[in-house]
C-alpha cells in the first residue's frame, strides 16, 4: 500500500471513530430528553441536624399523632401502614391501621412486622433502643423537633412534605396556615385595648392526675398566641396542680382537653376539685374544653385551632367546647373546585 493510501485509510478510520462517538453522545442526549429522569431521593434535616436520605416512602409508620395528621393532610395516607396510639386524627386511623403502641413505649418487633421503609416521629420517642433497631434493620428513621410555635410547625410540615414527595401540598397547607394566622392577628388587634384574660390549662385524667402547664409547653405557646396570658406563666414545664397554685394563678378561664374534663364529671365535677370554685374562672364557670391534638398538636389545623381558641376565650361565657375541624388535602380541594365549577 502506498504512503498516500495509508494516510487516507488512517484519516477515514479517525473520522469513523469520531462519528461513532458523536452518534453515541447524541443518542444518550436524546434518551435523556425523551425519558423522565429518575427522581433523586429527598434529603431532610432531622432534629439532630443530621441529613437523612429518604430512599423510599412507600410504606410509612407514624410514631406521633401530629405526624399522622400531617401525612394524611399531605395526601400520603394511603402509604401509612401503621401509627402510634396518639394518632386520633383522622378519626378513622386507629380503627383501620395497625397500632405500634404509644410513642414513648414503642416495640421494634411490632413496627418491623409492618415492613416499613420509613418511620417518622418526634425527637424524644422512646425507648431509644427501638430506634436503633429500626435503623439497623434498614428502615429510614426521621425524627423531628416538636414545634412550640407556628414557625417551627410550618418548618416541620415542609420537611415531612419533602420526605414523602409532597412539597406542593405542604406549601399549600403552610399558605392556608398563614392565612388563618393573618385573620387571628386582625382579631387580636380589635381587642388590644381590653385586658388579656388569664387562662389556666389543666391536664386531668381523673381527680388523682392533675397537672398545669407553664412556660416551654405547647399549651403555653397557644395561649399566648391567641392574645391571652398563661396563668401558670411563673412555672416552667409541666407541674403538679395544687390548690395553692390555682388560687395564686387567679385564672379567668379554665382550659382543658375534652377527654380530661369528661374524666372528672364535666364542669360540675371540675369545680368540686380543691380551690377551683373560688377563682374568677370558677365563680363564673368559665371553662373551655378542646380536642387535645387540635389544641397542642401544631399540625395542619393549628391556625384554625388558634382562631377557634381565640373566639372561645375572648368571646364566650360559661362552658365552651371547641370542636376540631377536618383538614382537607389539596386533592380534595381540587375535586371540590371541579364539582363547583359551572357546567357548560
Amino acid at each position: 500500500m502506498s504512503p498516500l493510501s495509508t494516510s487516507i485509510s488512517r484519516t477515514a478510520a479517525s473520522i469513523s471513530k469520531r462519528t461513532l462517538r458523536w452518534s453515541w453522545a447524541l443518542a444518550a442526549a436524546f434518551l435523556a430528553a425523551a425519558m423522565p429522569s429518575a427522581a433523586k431521593a429527598p434529603v431532610v434535616e432531622d432534629a439532630d441536624k443530621k441529613q437523612v436520605t429518604v430512599a423510599s416512602s412507600e410504606r410509612i409508620v407514624s410514631l406521633n399523632g401530629s405526624v399522622t395528621e400531617i401525612l394524611f393532610a399531605l395526601g400520603a395516607g394511603d402509604r401509612v401502614v401503621g401509627c402510634d396510639s396518639s394518632s386520633t386524627y383522622p378519626v378513622h386511623v386507629l380503627k383501620t391501621l395497625p397500632s405500634v403502641g404509644y410513642q414513648y413505649q414503642l416495640n421494634a418487633e411490632g413496627i418491623l412486622s409492618l415492613k416499613p421503609t420509613l418511620a417518622v416521629g418526634k425527637e424524644n420517642v422512646k425507648p431509644p433502643q427501638v430506634i436503633e433497631q429500626l435503623r439497623m434493620a434498614g428502615v429510614t428513621v426521621l425524627l423531628l423537633k416538636e414545634p412550640l410555635n407556628f414557625k417551627d410547625a410550618k418548618r416541620r410540615l415542609l420537611k415531612i412534605g419533602k420526605a414523602v414527595g409532597a412539597d406542593k401540598t405542604a406549601a399549600e397547607l403552610v399558605k392556608k396556615m398563614d392565612g388563618d394566622l393573618k385573620k387571628l392577628k386582625a382579631e387580636i388587634e380589635t381587642r388590644k385595648e381590653k385586658p388579656k384574660p388569664r387562662v389556666l390549662f389543666m391536664y386531668l385524667r381523673g381527680p388523682q392526675t392533675a397537672f398545669v402547664m407553664g412556660k416551654k409547653t405547647a399549651a403555653d405557646a397557644m395561649i399566648r398566641a391567641v392574645g391571652a396570658v398563661n396563668a401558670a406563666e411563673a412555672l416552667k414545664g409541666v407541674k403538679p396542680m395544687t390548690a395553692e397554685a390555682v388560687l395564686a394563678a387567679r385564672p379567668d378561664v379554665y382550659l382543658l382537653f375534652i377527654a380530661g374534663l369528661q374524666s372528672i364529671g364535666g364542669v360540675e365535677g371540675l369545680l368540686k376539685l380543691p380551690a377551683l370554685a373560688h377563682t374568677p374562672a370558677g365563680k363564673n364557670k368559665r371553662v373551655v374544653s378542646i380536642d387535645g391534638l387540635y389544641f397542642t398538636g401544631f399540625g395542619p389545623r393549628s391556625g384554625e385551632a388558634a382562631l377557634d381558641l381565640f373566639r372561645a376565650v375572648h368571646g364566650t361565657k360559661g362552658h365552651t367546647v371547641v370542636k376540631r375541624r377536618k383538614v382537607k388535602t389539596l386533592k380534595e380541594k381540587e375535586t371540590e373546585s371541579s364539582a363547583d365549577a359551572p357546567k357548560s
